[in-house]
C-alpha cells in the first residue's frame, strides 16, 4: 500500500448478466482526504461503492485496509464495519421517533439492561466533539435533514471508522445546511478519516475535495489532483467527449430564430416547485424542439416536471399562449394542451397489467370524464390507429403491455399522448433503454411533430441525440439553470462548457484556477 493511503483497489471486476459493471477499476483513499467518486448514470459508482462496502462481492481484484494484513476479505456489510468502512446513504437510515443517542447507539448496547444515562453523556460528547447542533435526549425528527444526516455520519464516525462513504448526502438539503456539513466533513478530514464523496454536484466537488477519480462505463478514466482538472475538462471525462468534438447538427429541423414579438406558446417566470431546484424562466414558441441538458442531477427532469405539474409548484407563474394560468396538478396542464411522458416510463409511464389498448386511451380518457367512456369499437380504432402510425410491436391491442420489448413500451405512452392532440409535448429521456432503430423512429417522430405545428421539449442525457433533434438548449448545473445555446453555439463544445461554468467570463476563471486553457 501507498504509505499514507488507508484503502486501495486494484483491478476490480463485477459483472451482472448481460453487462460488465466495472472492468479493472483501481482506486486509492488516503488519510485525511476528501476524494470525490464522479461518472454518470451506469459509470459503475454505485457498483464499487456496494464492492467496497460488501454489498456485492468482486469478481477479480484485490481489496487492502491500512492496519489489517494482508488482502481484507468483505463478504457483508458487517464485514465492511468490522474493517472500519462506514456508509452514509441519500436516504437517511434512522429512526426519527427515537432520540439521538437512540440512533446512535441502536444495536450497539450490549445485554438486557441500557445505561441510559451513560448512553446520552457519550453522544453528547460524540456530538460536542463533532460541533453537530443537537441533544442527545432530543427527538431525531425534531432536527433538520442536515443534522440527521449529521448524526447518521457521527455514528458512523464513533464505529471505529478508518473509510466513510458519503453516497448523494447533500441532494435534500439547502445552501445553509450543506456549509454545515461540510464543515464537519473537513473536520473528520482533520482527524485523518479518508471520505470517499459520491455527487453530482460541480460546484461541490471543487469546494470541499482534495482528489477525483472518474469512472465510465464500467472502467477507470483517471484519478486527478483538484488543482489540476478544470471544470470543463471534468465533464469532458464524465461524458467521454473531446472539447473539440463537434455533432452533426440536425439536417430535417428549422433553427432557431428569436421572433421578438411572437407570443410563446408556454412561458413560466420564477418557476419553482418543492423539489429543490432554483427559480427558473422558460419559453418555447409554436413548431420549436428544445431541451433541457446538464449532468445527472442537475435538475433537468424537475424543470418539466415543475412545468406539468407533477411536482408541487411553491412559486413562480406561467402563461399559455400568452395568458396567465394556473397549473398545480398534470390534470391542469392536460386542460392547457400540454403533454408529458415521464423519465421512468416502468414507474411513472405504463401500467403493466392493462392492455396497450388501455394504455393508449388512458390519458384521453382522464381528460374526457370517467362518466364519458370511450366505447370499446371506438377505443381499438384510436388503439390500432395509433399502433399503425407509430408501427408498434405487439400481436395485438389486446395484448399487456408488460410484455412488449422496452422501445415498443415507449412508443405506446408516446401513442397516448399524441392521441390527446397536444399543443405542447414533453419528452422525458423517450429513447433511454431502446434500440438504435427505435430511437432513430422517435427522433424522426420528433421532427415530424414539430415540423406540423407541436413545440416539443425533448430531454435525453445523450448529447448528441439532443444536438440533433433540438434549436435551443436550456443548460442546468446544480439544479439550475447556467446558460442558454442555439445556432452556433449548439455543439458539444459549448454544452460542456456552458455546464462546467455557466457564464463565459466563469469557465476563464476556472481554467485559471486549473493552470490550463479550455479552448
Amino acid at each position: 500500500m501507498k504509505e499514507n493511503a488507508v484503502l486501495e483497489l486494484h483491478n476490480i471486476y463485477k459483472t451482472f448478466p448481460g453487462v460488465k459493471a466495472l472492468q479493472n477499476v483501481d482506486f486509492t483513499l488516503c488519510e485525511g482526504e476528501i476524494h470525490a467518486l464522479m461518472g454518470e448514470n451506469g459509470a459503475g459508482k454505485s457498483t464499487l461503492i456496494k464492492v467496497i462496502t460488501g454489498v456485492y462481492e468482486k469478481e477479480e481484484g484485490t481489496i487492502y485496509l491500512k492496519g489489517n494484513e494482508g488482502e481484507a476479505h468483505i463478504h457483508s456489510p458487517q464485514d465492511a464495519q468490522n474493517l472500519g468502512i462506514s456508509t452514509v446513504y441519500q436516504e437517511i437510515t434512522l429512526c426519527p421517533n427515537l432520540t439521538v443517542a437512540e440512533n446512535m447507539f441502536i444495536g450497539r448496547t450490549k445485554g438486557s439492561i441500557t445505561n441510559w444515562k451513560k448512553m446520552n453523556e457519550d453522544a453528547d460528547k460524540i456530538l460536542k466533539s463533532l460541533d453537530i447542533p443537537a441533544k442527545a435526549t432530543q427527538q431525531l425528527a425534531t432536527c433538520s435533514l442536515a443534522v440527521q444526516q449529521m448524526v447518521a455520519i457521527a455514528r458512523a464516525v464513533d464505529m471505529d471508522c478508518k473509510v466513510l462513504i458519503l453516497d448523494e448526502p447533500t441532494s435534500s438539503l439547502d445552501d445553509s445546511e450543506v456549509r454545515k456539513l461540510f464543515g464537519l466533513m473537513n473536520d473528520l478530514k482533520s482527524k485523518g478519516v479518508g471520505i470517499i464523496f459520491v455527487t453530482h454536484f460541480l460546484d461541490q466537488v471543487y469546494e470541499v475535495c482534495d482528489k477525483i477519480t472518474v469512472l465510465r462505463d464500467g472502467k477507470l478514466v483517471g484519478e486527478y489532483e483538484i488543482e489540476n482538472l478544470p471544470r470543463v475538462e471534468l465533464v469532458s471525462k464524465m461524458l467521454g467527449k473531446e472539447l473539440d468534438d463537434l455533432s452533426d447538427i440536425k439536417e430535417e429541423s428549422v433553427v432557431y430564430e428569436d421572433k421578438g414579438d411572437e407570443v410563446p406558446v408556454f412561458e413560466a417566470k420564477g418557476l419553482q416547485s418543492d423539489a429543490g431546484i432554483k427559480p427558473f424562466d422558460f419559453f418555447i414558441r409554436k413548431g420549436e424542439v428544445n431541451g433541457f441538458t446538464g449532468l445527472l442531477g442537475s435538475g433537468r427532469s424537475e424543470c418539466v416536471r415543475a412545468i406539468f405539474g407533477a411536482d408541487r409548484v411553491i412559486k413562480g407563474k406561467v402563461k399559455k399562449n400568452g395568458k396567465e394560468v394556473k397549473i398545480s396538478k398534470p390534470l391542469d396542464a392536460m386542460k392547457q394542451g400540454i403533454a408529458y411522458l415521464p423519465e421512468d416510463r416502468k414507474v411513472d409511464g405504463i401500467v403493466g397489467d392493462l392492455s396497450v389498448r388501455e394504455n393508449i386511451i388512458l390519458a384521453a380518457q382522464v381528460l374526457r370524464g370517467f362518466f364519458k367512456p370511450f366505447s370499446k369499437a371506438e377505443t381499438y380504432k384510436l388503439a390500432d390507429e395509433y399502433i399503425k402510425l407509430l408501427d408498434i410491436k405487439t400481436a395485438s391491442a389486446d395484448t399487456p403491455i408488460k410484455s412488449l420489448s422496452g422501445g415498443n413500451q415507449q412508443k405506446v405512452i408516446v401513442a397516448r399522448w399524441l392521441l390527446m392532440h397536444p399543443e405542447y409535448l414533453i419528452l422525458d429521456e423517450p429513447t433511454r433503454g431502446i434500440d438504435v432503430g427505435t430511437k432513430v423512429d422517435i427522433q424522426k417522430l420528433v421532427l415530424k411533430l414539430a415540423s406540423e405545428g407541436m413545440s416539443i421539449t425533448f430531454i435525453s442525457s445523450e448529447t448528441d441525440e439532443m444536438l440533433r433533434t433540438c434549436s435551443r438548449l436550456v443548460v442546468m448545473r446544480d439544479r439550475k439553470v447556467v446558460g442558454e445555446l442555439s445556432g452556433d453555439e449548439l455543439t458539444q463544445s459549448g454544452i460542456m462548457k456552458t455546464i462546467a461554468g455557466g457564464k463565459q467570463e466563469e469557465i476563464a476563471e476556472s481554467s485559471e484556477e486549473g493552470g490550463e486553457s479550455v479552448g
